[in-house]
């Protein structure tokens, strides 16, 4: 035992040199009563590894959040049937053989799951992570996001090749009004706005995350909301973004987290109701969950459909079933299939715009749409993705959904060592499932 211990640290120290962080002193998060300084998680340090580990299973602590109440009977997932999986030798990309279970650990993770059909095959938590604990999707929530929006879609209550301007006017004169809703869902909008999680002083981390609430900026808590044109994401989108003069619209892939923002107003615009109680009456409420989730709200409490889910481990799993069944789940009809299938219909478009990108050229993905990751439209191989690590994977050709929940030292996914380790190898896993059904 203290040799696999041994052995787990020291990937630890290599996955964290590879991933391009600072190896780090792992003082553990909030120790004492009160915590020590040094261990105190804030809202300054809630995203910097190590203090994530505890903040990311803790979010609500952090940040203001909305609940999303569970609602009847649980939806049993028997198992784990297979706890040996954990210990299949796997090799990373670097060619080092380890377990499975020792690979996800080494690099990050807080906790793995792997489902096939309706069984629970294997699960394990790492990091005093139960299952009982829930944890920050991030973007994955945007994934989730697109899922609910399926159904304003196929009741023929929006139209995907209209404005977003259309049903929420204060978006004229936006970079948002010249471009499509469907634009809006593959990231590909050629707003002037970019994604950035490093540089400090960019328009990202300065406006759009404090707005968000998900960032710190010094006073930027005690901002009111009759002293700030910008006070909430949605007076963000309407007052900052502005169209890219040198881009059209569909012409690129950009992912940009501000567009999953013009997704959750449009869901509340339309539907009438909060996002969260959009959320909980048509999604939550039908999956047999076993946990209340809970949301992350913006500086005006509103729900953050960009990355502010927050479940639990297995929760999440039946979310990633109910998709890999197309839209069915316990007998019934959740989300209607043929909008779950819209995702796999990827066009030579799509593919193009992915793989002009630079900053995914080294990556697995063939596509984003919808708002999903798509490894293999054929197989219906695709994910939802968070930063520092989240990840829920679904294989139709496997019958597999693996969830993964993850504290990584860096937030991108892109060139992430650590990122594309996990990746590769529950890609692996599915490839055995399938050519053995039930390993």
């Amino acid at each position: 035992m203290k040799t696999r211990m041994l052995m787990i640290a020291m990937l630890a120290l290599w996955a964290s040199v590879s991933a391009g962080a600072e190896p780090v002193a792992d003082p553990r998060p909030m120790q004492g009563v009160p915590p020590s300084r040094e261990s105190q998680v804030t809202m300054a340090n809630y995203r910097d590894y190590p203090m994530s580990r505890w903040a990311f299973r803790n979010a609500g602590a952090v940040l203001h959040t909305v609940m999303v109440p569970r609602q009847g009977d649980i939806h049993r997932l028997p198992g784990p049937l297979r706890p040996e999986l954990g210990e299949r030798v796997v090799t990373d990309p670097q060619g080092q053989q380890l377990s499975f279970d020792a690979l996800f650990e080494a690099n990050y993770a807080d906790a793995v799951l792997v489902m096939q059909g309706s069984r629970l095959l294997h699960e394990a938590y790492f990091h005093e992570f139960n299952e009982h604990s829930q944890h920050i999707w991030f973007s994955m929530t945007k994934s989730l996001a697109s899922t609910l929006f399926g159904l304003l879609v196929t009741e023929g209550k929006v139209d995907l090749d209209a404005s977003p301007a259309k049903y929420i006017p204060e978006l004229k004169g936006s970079g948002f009004e010249r471009v499509t809703i469907q634009q809006v869902l593959d990231h590909a909008t050629a707003i002037d706005f970019h994604e950035n999680y490093t540089d400090t002083g960019s328009d990202f981390f300065r406006f759009y995350a404090p707005a968000l609430n998900l960032g710190w900026m010094p006073g930027a808590a005690d901002v009111q909301p009759d002293k700030a044109e910008i006070y909430g994401v949605q007076d963000f989108l309407v007052h900052f973004v502005k169209p890219d003069p040198a881009l059209l619209p569909g012409e690129a892939f950009d992912y940009n987290s501000s567009n999953a923002d013009v997704l959750g107003w449009l869901i509340a615009r339309i539907s009438g109701q909060t996002f969260q109680d959009f959320l909980q009456q048509n999604l939550w409420a039908k999956l047999g969950t076993e946990h209340d989730a809970y949301l992350a709200v913006d500086r005006a409490l509103v729900p953050v459909a960009t990355g502010g889910m927050n479940t639990t481990l297995r929760d999440a799993a039946r979310f990633g079933m109910m998709i890999r069944d197309r839209g069915e789940f316990g007998g019934q009809q959740v989300i209607p299939a043929r909008w779950v299938d819209a995702t796999l219909d990827v066009s030579d478009k799509l593919k193009a715009n992915m793989k002009a990108n630079p900053k995914y050229s080294e990556e697995s993905w063939s596509a984003y749409h919808n708002m999903w990751w798509i490894l293999d439209a054929d197989a219906g191989e695709y994910c939802a993705v968070g930063i520092h690590g989240q990840v829920i994977y679904i294989n139709r050709r496997a019958d597999t959904v693996m969830v993964w929940f993850s504290s990584q030292p860096v937030a991108s996914a892109a060139r992430n060592p650590g990122f594309r380790a996990k990746l590769a190898a529950a890609r692996q896993l599915a490839v055995d499932l399938t050519r053995k059904p039930g390993l």
